[in-house]
């Protein structure tokens, strides 16, 4: 088992796909620190890591406060005598269209997401390079931070920041050995089981069949098992030399995000003024606009429902 005496904390682990990184982590030989804000779900959760051999724990306890960061690294620690590998998965959903967006419904998903994140691994991080322990952090982004989604603006925002801030912290903490990366992930869950487009992959999935291929090979979309395979790689010892990536992963296909870069680059001497702009951005630049959010080929006529 490559974890094997390993310690990781999962954040948002009480289901979906947070348990199945939980349950790859555990499988792998790493003792887990689950943590939910449903009791029942943290209780399942370890109870089935438990069952086929594991070692688990829970922590009942929404993220976002430095409090419950610093709860989760001293279970970790208190329990099992170190930290290896933090997983900040947890998250929560409050979609609608700009004009109709709350301030709860900003303040809720930011503070969850990013700021959950950034306490989490702050905690996790200290402990790390205080104890020596070459660690690994690993982030959970979404294609909306890398592309952006209609009715979005709180989560595609949390999940460019969460992108952003791993970047930084590659090279921050370099010298400790401690790696950071985001996993894009790409697969079935509450969400996509609403939308009509992914109606057939999820009813494959519910009866436990293979997903179709144009699903798992064309859009890149599978279980959550495809995913939990890339979290225990970056957590083992043998990723030690990746960091500061945004990786993405669904069904059959793995893509490597690219960090953003300039597309086209022009100069005029003197600078650019309100007339040079005019005359000469069509041309420059208007033409190679970037496009927004994702765009999904048609389904197969056997496969519309």
């Amino acid at each position: 088992m490559s974890l094997e005496g390993k310690v990781a904390i999962v954040t948002g682990s009480g289901r979906g796909l947070g348990l199945a990184y939980a349950r790859e982590l555990a499988r792998q030989g790493a003792s887990i620190v689950v943590n939910d804000v449903s009791a029942d779900d943290a209780a399942e959760a370890v109870a089935s890591i438990e069952a086929v051999g594991g070692k688990a724990v829970a922590v009942v306890a929404p993220v976002g406060s430095t409090e419950t960061a610093q709860e989760l690294v001293k279970t970790a620690v208190g329990t099992y005598g170190r930290l290896d590998i933090l997983v900040t998965n947890a998250g929560v959903l409050r979609d609608t269209v700009l004009w109709k967006m709350s301030d709860d419904d900003f303040d809720t998903v930011i503070n969850v997401h990013l700021r959950g994140t950034f306490t989490c691994v702050r905690e996790a991080a200290t402990y790390m390079r205080q104890n020596e322990i070459a660690g690994r952090i690993i982030c959970i982004g979404s294609p909306t931070g890398q592309r952006g989604n209609f009715g979005q603006t709180n989560y595609s925002a949390a999940k460019a920041g969460i992108v952003g801030m791993v970047r930084t912290w590659a090279m921050e903490l370099k010298k400790a050995g401690i790696t950071a990366n985001a996993v894009i992930p790409v697969a079935a869950t509450a969400m996509t089981a609403t939308v009509p487009y992914f109606a057939a992959a999820v009813e494959a999935e519910a009866k436990g069949e293979s997903m179709p291929a144009f699903f798992r090979h064309d859009l890149g979309f599978g279980t959550s098992d495809d995913v939990a395979s890339l979290i225990s790689y970056l957590a083992s010892d043998d990723a030690a030399a990746v960091t500061g990536q945004a990786i993405g992963i669904g069904g059959d296909r793995i893509q490597l995000w690219s960090h953003p870069e300039p597309v086209v680059t022009e100069y005029h001497e003197g600078g650019w003024s309100y007339e040079t702009l005019a005359a000469d951005f069509p041309g420059l630049i208007g033409a190679h606009q970037q496009s927004v959010g994702e765009r999904f080929p048609a389904l197969p006529e056997d496969l519309q429902r």
